[in-house]
């Protein structure tokens, strides 16, 4: 039996969230905090996912983070994201005492050591170069990124804009940043699977709320300047086929631009009845792929499209591209059907029901709802809202011409 969901807040200003599902034996324990990317230094980029990795080096009385939980049959990960941070524990049921007490401990004290942050910044450097340099389109997003932002955080990638900017972090500047963001009033706490609220309520206090509160640093960036014409970038490098991304600026969550938006990539890209598959891959030799979609993000972000071409060569990108802006002019001419909406809407609600069956993901939902201040599960009723008018107001509205930003990703050799 699942339960109903419950929020309460400690006096440190830590939301919780908990719903019961007593069908399985094992809890999770999901921390997600209101903090990433987009809050760094841009002289220091990298630092928020540097800190997801150096909160499994122990903290201040649990030296073995991982150890300990594996002694207690648990598992845990973490994700950075350019708007947030998350980390999560699965366990069995009997033993979630024991995340909750290795959870409040690296949240109260982080064992940041000069040998702990050399290990992990040798850790992320390695990744970057695996993940940014030496594997094909590495290096796209920065690119991307640099060509639709210039003020905004978002222009630099989670990963950061260089290795040179991890290398030279210091613990004081590792300090800072966890002081300033790290806090339990910047955290949702949501507790899944066997565990009953009493027990939740109880083992929160207990090992939660004697952390101090904090003031939290807010958000501060400049805005992005709205996109008054079209900007175009190329590059190369060692790669099998052109890529060709186009993008323009969208709305924020929450709001119903970002709906829209959200439903139109769908109408286009999503499965064998969209149109990019009917009309561009199925419909010409110029693709190997095609997709449409957006950024998920808290500020403005960007719907975008993505093609593979067959061949390379200025002719085959040209003849690309004018089929793109075919379709995407047939979308703001014609509209959408309420038959595609439909679609639309039912594979959002569909993806959402099934991704949240298993009591571990429904946590990462729970604490992103929480933080959002939006009711559990809302988001689906919230999409069938929608009408073709949205989305056609939407599409008139952001697929200009001026405001198109195109990248360009060629073979060295090609």
């Amino acid at each position: 039996m699942v339960s109903e969901v419950t929020h309460f807040t400690l006096d440190n200003g830590l939301r919780v969230v908990h719903q019961q599902d007593d069908s399985v034996a094992m809890a999770t324990l999901n921390v997600l905090y209101n903090t990433g990317a987009r809050d760094e230094d841009p002289e220091m980029t990298g630092m928020a996912h540097l800190i997801e990795h150096l909160m499994f080096s122990g903290s201040a009385n649990v030296p073995d983070y991982d150890g300990e939980l594996q002694m207690a049959g648990g598992v845990s990960n973490a994700w950075t994201s350019n708007d947030f941070t998350n980390f999560y524990s699965v366990i069995p049921a009997v033993n979630v005492e024991t995340a909750f007490r290795l959870e409040s401990d690296r949240m109260l004290a982080p064992a940041i050591s000069e040998e702990n942050l050399n290990v992990q910044r040798s850790v992320v450097i390695e990744e970057f170069k695996q993940q940014c340099l030496n594997q094909p389109y590495g290096d796209l997003w920065h690119s991307l990124r640099r060509m639709a932002y210039k003020v905004h955080p978002y222009r630099w990638p989670v990963i950061g804009m260089t290795p040179e900017h991890l290398e030279r972090v210091s613990r004081e500047d590792v300090a800072r940043f966890l002081e300033r963001r790290y806090a339990p009033g910047n955290a949702v706490l949501a507790v899944t699977g066997n565990v009953s609220l009493d027990d939740t309520v109880r083992m929160a206090r207990k090992w939660m709320g004697e952390i101090p509160a904090r003031t939290v640093t807010p958000h501060t960036y400049q805005r992005e300047p709205e996109v008054t014409a079209p900007r175009f970038a190329e590059v190369t490098g060692n790669v099998p086929q052109t890529a060709i991304v186009a993008c323009w600026p969208m709305d924020r969550y929450g709001t119903q631009g970002y709906r829209s938006a959200d439903a139109l990539t769908d109408i286009l890209s999503n499965g064998e009845s969209s149109r990019f598959y009917r009309n561009l891959l199925v419909g010409t030799d110029l693709f190997s792929d095609v997709d449409a979609s957006i950024m998920g993000s808290e500020d403005e972000g960007l719907l975008m499209v993505k093609a593979m071409l067959r061949e390379n060569g200025a002719q085959a990108e040209a003849a690309a591209m004018r089929a793109i802006d075919d379709e995407i002019a047939r979308l703001k001419d014609s509209g959408v059907t309420q038959h595609e909406l439909d679609r639309a809407a039912n594979k959002f609600e569909s993806n959402h029901l099934f991704s949240n069956l298993h009591f571990s993901q429904r946590a990462q939902t729970l604490a992103a709802d929480t933080l959002h201040d939006e009711p559990y599960g809302s988001q689906a009723a919230v999409y069938r809202e929608l009408t073709t008018s949205d989305l056609e107001s939407t599409a008139r509205d952001l697929l200009v011409p001026e405001k198109k930003m195109t990248l360009i990703y060629r073979p060295a050799n090609g």
